[in-house]
C-alpha cells in the first residue's frame, strides 16, 4: 500500500512537469548586429527595432518564442549556416556570394547605401568617387554590403574596414577616412548625432533587406515566407517600418 502510494505521489509531481514541457514553446533565434538602427539597436537593455519586431511577429504566427543573439556582423551568417541560430535579421541584403552559404526569404524592405562626409568636403556626389584620379579612403562596416560593393568599385587600398558603423563614423571625424558609406538610416542618426558630418543627397546603392536561413532548412524557409508574406499583406510589416522611420 505505501509503495502504491508513493507511486501515486510521484506521478502527481511529474504531471505539473511535464505539462510546463508541453507548454514550452520552440524557439526561433535570431542572430543579428544591434548596432544598427532603426532596425536593430539598443533600448533600456533590450534590442529593438524594425527587425527585432518583424521577428517577433513572424514568431508568434508559428507559436514560437523569439530569442534574439547579439554578434558581429561578420558572424551571422556562418551562425546561420552551421545551425547555431535559425535565421539571421541585420539589414541584410541578398548578395551572389552569401547565396553561397544560407538562402534568403522574400524580402522585407528596402535599404539604400548613403555616404556621410565632413562639412566643406569635396565629395559632392557618388559621382565624385569615381572621378577620374580620384582616390578617397571609405570607412564601411566589415561583412555589409557597403563593403561588398565598395572593395568592388575601389579596390582594398581605398577601403577602410571597421566592426561596427559607429567606429566608421568616428574615423571620419578625426580624418582617417574621407567619407563613410552605409544605409541611409544609420546615416541619418549619425548625422543627427555628430555636428560638423554631411549626408549627401545621392545613392551608392538600393537594395532589398531579407532574412537569412539555413540552406537545408527549407522547411523554417517556407514556413518563414508563408508568415512573412501575410504580415506583408495584412499590412503589419508597412506599420513596423513606418513607426520606426516616418514618412517623409
Amino acid at each position: 500500500m505505501k509503495k502504491i502510494l508513493a507511486m501515486v505521489l510521484v506521478l502527481c509531481m511529474m504531471v505539473p512537469a511535464l505539462s510546463a514541457f508541453a507548454d514550452e514553446k520552440p524557439a526561433l533565434i535570431m542572430a543579428t548586429n544591434a548596432a544598427f538602427p532603426p532596425y536593430e539597436y539598443y533600448e533600456n537593455g533590450v534590442v529593438v527595432g524594425i527587425d527585432a519586431e518583424i521577428a517577433a511577429a513572424i514568431a508568434e504566427k508559428l507559436g514560437m518564442e523569439l530569442e534574439i543573439q547579439d554578434m558581429d556582423f561578420k558572424s551571422i551568417i556562418n551562425a546561420v549556416s552551421t545551425g547555431k541560430v535559425s535565421m539571421g535579421m541585420a539589414g541584410m541584403t541578398v548578395t551572389e556570394e552569401r547565396l553561397q552559404s544560407v538562402n534568403f526569404s522574400t524580402s522585407y524592405a528596402t535599404g539604400i547605401q548613403a555616404i556621410i562626409v565632413k562639412e566643406g568636403s569635396p565629395i559632392a556626389s557618388v559621382d565624385d568617387l569615381y572621378a577620374e584620379g580620384a582616390s578617397y579612403k571609405i570607412g564601411v562596416q566589415e561583412s555589409t554590403t557597403g563593403d561588398i560593393y565598395c572593395t568592388d568599385d575601389f579596390g582594398d587600398e581605398n577601403v577602410f574596414k571597421y566592426n561596427v558603423g559607429a567606429d566608421a563614423v568616428q574615423a571620419l571625424l578625426t580624418g582617417k577616412v574621407d567619407c563613410v558609406i552605409i544605409d541611409n538610416n544609420p546615416a541619418k542618426a549619425f548625422v543627427e548625432a555628430n555636428t560638423g558630418l554631411v549626408l549627401l543627397d545621392t545613392q551608392y546603392a538600393v537594395e532589398d533587406y531579407a532574412i537569412a536561413i539555413a540552406l537545408e532548412n527549407t522547411e523554417l524557409l517556407e514556413k518563414i515566407n508563408a508568415a512573412l508574406e501575410e504580415l506583408i499583406a495584412d499590412g503589419t510589416v508597412a506599420a513596423i517600418v513606418a513607426k520606426y522611420i516616418p514618412a517623409e
